[in-house]
């Protein structure tokens, strides 16, 4: 049986990097909720959206963190908006199914423009 991080992970790659929608039936449940105030509810959503994806849009897998029924990842998309955003997306998955979603996201600022110097995105 795949892990819930294995699972996530399979559902970015196909939705964001290989534009498959076929991960929604594989992955997702009926009743999947959704947190992110343009996206509704369901995973038919989620099927509707992936086609709709710019060619351009790009993502990149950072940080992965993996506990009880909640996966997070730290990611970069570019092309989603006017300035490449980093976010972190929280994924509740039970019974092998992502059943709820989450995700806060933010403009990337360069890292010589950061107080500390740090980039704020970096790759795994």
């Amino acid at each position: 049986m795949e892990s819930k991080k294995e699972i996530v992970l399979k559902v970015l790659k196909g939705a964001f990097i290989e534009r498959d929608v076929s991960v929604v039936e594989r992955y997702f449940s009926p009743n999947y909720v959704q947190h992110n105030p343009v996206i509704p509810d369901g995973s038919g959503a989620i099927a509707a959206l992936i086609p709709t994806l710019k060619k351009d849009l790009s993502y990149e897998i950072g940080m992965v963190v993996a506990e009880g029924d909640l996966v997070m990842v730290h990611g970069r998309y570019v092309g989603w908006g006017p300035k490449p955003l980093v976010a972190v997306d929280i994924f509740k998955v039970r019974g092998g199914r992502v059943v709820e979603h989450w995700d806060v996201m933010q403009e990337e600022v360069p890292a010589a423009a950061t107080a500390s110097g740090n980039p704020m995105f970096s790759p795994a």
